[in-house]
C-alpha cells in the first residue's frame, strides 16, 4: 500500500511536491483542496465532506496534499508516510501571494472548478496564524503516527532529497 500525506502551511509548496511525487512514484494525486471547494469558494456540509475524506482514504494508493486539520486522524490512521513543510511564515506568505497575483482571476489544476485565483485577506490571515494555531495541533497529531516521517524546513531541503539518486517511498520501498 502506497499513501503519502502531504502536510504544512498554505503557500509552502504541498500541491506542486505532490505533482513531483506523483509522476515519480506513479501514484495518484489527489489535492484536497480541489475536493473540499465547491464553485464559488463554497464550503461544503461538515458530514458531505467527511463523507468524501472515507471515500478518498480509502484509495489503495495516493499522494494527498492538504490540511484539514478536522479530519487529520482519519488520514493519519491509513498513510504510510507523511511529509511535512514547516516553513516560515514570510516564506508561506511570499509564495501564496505570487501565486495569487500571478494566476489571478484563472483556476489552478489542484482547485475546483469555479474557484478562481484571488487575494483574500481571511487566507491571508490564516497564514499569518497558521504556526500558531495550527501548527501545534497538526504536531502533536503527528506525534502519534506510527509511519516515517519527513519534515522539511525549506525549499532547499525538499530540493536535495528530491535530487538523491531514489527517495524512498514508505517502509523503503523503491520508487517504480
Amino acid at each position: 500500500m502506497k499513501r503519502v500525506l502531504i502536510l504544512g502551511c498554505s503557500g509552502a509548496g504541498k500541491s506542486t511536491l505532490a505533482l513531483t511525487l506523483g509522476e515519480r512514484w506513479r501514484l495518484p494525486v489527489i489535492h484536497l483542496d480541489k475536493h473540499y471547494w465547491r464553485a464559488g469558494w463554497v464550503e461544503p456540509p461538515r458530514e458531505e465532506w467527511r463523507a468524501q475524506v472515507a471515500e478518498l482514504t480509502a484509495r489503495p494508493e495516493w499522494i494527498m496534499d492538504g490540511n484539514y486539520g478536522g479530519t487529520l486522524p482519519e488520514r493519519l490512521a491509513v498513510a504510510d508516510m507523511a511529509i511535512v513543510f514547516d516553513f516560515p511564515t514570510w516564506r508561506c506568505l511570499l509564495r501564496a501571494f505570487r501565486r495569487a497575483v500571478v494566476g489571478y482571476g484563472r483556476t489552478r489544476p489542484d482547485l475546483a472548478d469555479g474557484c478562481p485565483e484571488h487575494i483574500d485577506f481571511k487566507f491571508l490571515l490564516y497564514i499569518l496564524n497558521f504556526r500558531r494555531k495550527n501548527r501545534p495541533s497538526l504536531m502533536q497529531a503527528l506525534d502519534s503516527f506510527a509511519g516515517p516521517k519527513l519534515t522539511f524546513t525549506g525549499p532547499a531541503e525538499v530540493a536535495r532529497w528530491l535530487s538523491t539518486p531514489a527517495p524512498q517511498l514508505p517502509h523503503g520501498a523503491p520508487p517504480s
